[in-house]
């Protein structure tokens, strides 16, 4: 089954722990994706720009409103995420408890529905 870990991060307790802290995350992180690949888990994963970055676009009464930023005002933003195959809910969740982000931030864990006639990549 497929699951999406969405990776939230408290952006300012990872600026505050420095550059080295962040390296050693995404080393770790990557290590993990290795991981993942070598038992056929793998299947797409990405960090993302800071949310500051970012642009947020809703569509109301037909007009198209666009604000920089995320969406809602929070502490954790979606910094990237993992779509992985694996058998149930638990494996998910113990693959969401090693990412190097759950420690300061969330890891979300959400089945992927997987629809009849979408293009495959």
């Amino acid at each position: 089954m497929k699951y999406m870990l969405l990776c939230y991060d408290d952006e300012q307790a990872w600026g505050k722990a420095g550059k080295a802290a962040l390296e050693q995350a995404m080393n770790e992180a990557v290590q993990l994706t290795h991981e993942l690949h070598a038992k056929g888990q793998y299947l797409e994963a990405a960090p993302l720009e800071p949310a500051s970055m970012a642009a947020s676009v809703r569509v109301r009464d037909g007009q198209a409103q666009v604000t920089n930023g995320p969406f809602a005002e929070t502490r954790e933003v979606l910094g990237g995420y993992y779509l992985i195959d694996v058998a149930n809910l638990d494996e998910a969740i113990r693959i969401a408890e090693r990412h190097p982000g759950a420690r300061m931030g969330t890891v979300e864990v959400r089945p992927v529905v997987e629809l009849p006639g979408l293009p495959t990549p």
